[in-house]
């Protein structure tokens, strides 16, 4: 499909330019929750944070909500982690380092350091800012925007911290609307005409409905805006109940409704009003799901729109490069993302992603699949719904997603038969510690 001028000229411009930093903008601190383990991932998460996980190719997980933030001209950033976080460190230092502290702009990392007398780790959600709390405070934000780094969505915060501000809350919820029947695994909000949160119910049995669409329930995003004196004083509240568990949608926003102004923001597509992309990639099929959807002729994902850029850490890696033309070895890519440094050698590869320097030799078949980074697929291999994890050597004539009873006894099979393959699975102990707790790497 041909593209206008106005795009074309966009794609000649030297740069890209998110939105304009304003003073209201400049007044609000982010706290991205980086710190979960993300156990549903299962052997995903062996080795790193579950924000760390690769993600459409060239991305990680927390690249969405990192840019978001850019995009919508937030450019004070702390980033909270803790579980297993040394490939999220390395990822943000090497990608997102690039602001100047000297002009009030950063992207600053924030482990858990076991700052309170308790000398203890995050013991939840609302806990990890009350260990940062002295450090949020040299920030002297008016406004504190707390959200995940481990869900895939493009929004602009400033939309939502413009109606918080507007409305006079305490704290506002971003929400995104599910059918009711979908609204049992979330934290579902009960809101009035003008979106005041009057209840909230953690993964309710009977969902309430909005009131002007019964049928459609406010989830939670796990996005919070706070008037910051509000939150500090709820924080160290929270700290001092022995019967909290620590957390913001299990104990604060709950408690809090009653005793403040609490608000609902319902995350929209500004097109056409019906609710906006949103995916929780917390369990394997919704991850898988979530990449496939990556490769539809029109995704309601635009990865390659100018105006709201995915920004990431990428090595430098040559093109991809697809060789071999003859019957029935003929490289070719359908459907499918393939990222730099892959070669598709005299193999076919259909509704899927391939993530950089994966080499797929002749004769193989890949389909709806998800591979991460630097996989070697040998010859007349045929895999099939399958997430290859980083670093795996499949070895010639490999089968995979065909026969998932024989696919047990090797890998990990989800409940939608999605197959988990890892490099420990196949007997290569990239990352693993032997018996004699000897560090042994694959050649």
């Amino acid at each position: 499909m041909a593209i206008g001028a106005k795009e074309q000229s966009k794609k000649y411009q030297y740069y890209i330019e998110p939105n304009m930093v304003t003073e209201l903008t400049r007044k609000t601190l982010v706290l991205v929750l980086a710190g979960g383990e993300g156990s549903r991932l299962k052997d995903l998460t062996r080795w790193r944070a579950k924000p760390a996980v690769p993600i459409g190719g060239k991305y990680r997980i927390i690249d969405f909500a990192l840019s978001n933030c850019i995009n919508s001209g937030l450019r004070k950033i702390g980033v909270l982690t803790q579980y297993k976080s040394h490939s999220l460190l390395r990822h943000l230092q090497r990608g997102w380092s690039f602001m100047r502290d000297e002009i009030g702009e950063f992207v600053e990392l924030l482990p858990a350091q076991q700052r309170t007398d308790e000398k203890a780790w995050y013991k939840g959600t609302a806990d990890a800012l009350y260990q940062n709390l002295d450090i949020m405070q040299r920030h002297a934000a008016e406004y504190v925007i707390v959200l995940g780094g481990d869900h895939i969505y493009t929004m602009n915060y400033a939309d939502m911290l413009i109606q918080h501000v507007q409305s006079g809350a305490n704290f506002t919820v971003g929400c995104i609307e599910v059918p009711r029947e979908e609204a049992t695994g979330f934290g579902v909000m009960s809101v009035n005409d003008d979106m005041r949160i009057s209840k909230f119910v953690e993964k309710p049995i009977e969902p309430e409905g909005m009131p002007d669409n019964p049928e459609v329930s406010l989830a939670s995003m796990g996005i919070y805006i706070f008037s910051t004196r509000f939150l500090y004083e709820t924080l160290v509240e929270d700290a001092h109940d022995p019967e909290s568990s620590h957390d913001f949608g299990k104990d604060i926003i709950p408690k809090k409704i009653k005793e403040s102004i609490a608000m609902a923001y319902a995350f929209r597509d500004e097109e056409t009003g019906q609710p906006a992309y949103w995916r929780d990639v917390g369990t394997l099929a919704s991850y898988w799901k979530t990449n496939m959807e990556l490769c539809e002729i029109e995704p309601q994902l635009n990865l390659y729109d100018r105006d709201w850029p995915i920004w990431t850490y990428q090595t430098q890696h040559p093109p991809a490069k697809f060789i071999f033309d003859d019957e029935g070895r003929r490289g070719v890519a359908i459907d499918s993302l393939v990222s730099g440094g892959c070669i598709i050698s005299g193999a076919r590869v259909k509704r899927s992603v391939l993530s950089f320097a994966t080499v797929v030799e002749s004769y193989s078949v890949v389909k709806d699949s998800v591979i991460l980074p630097k996989v070697s697929i040998g010859r007349n291999c045929r895999i099939t719904k399958a997430i290859i994890d980083k670093g795996c050597v499949i070895p010639d004539d490999t089968i995979i997603g065909e026969n998932l009873e024989e696919d047990r006894k090797k890998y990990h099979v989800s409940p939608e038969g999605i197959v988990l393959v890892t490099p420990l699975m196949l007997d290569q102990h990239l990352y693993s510690l032997d018996e004699e707790h000897r560090w042994r790497l694959s050649s």
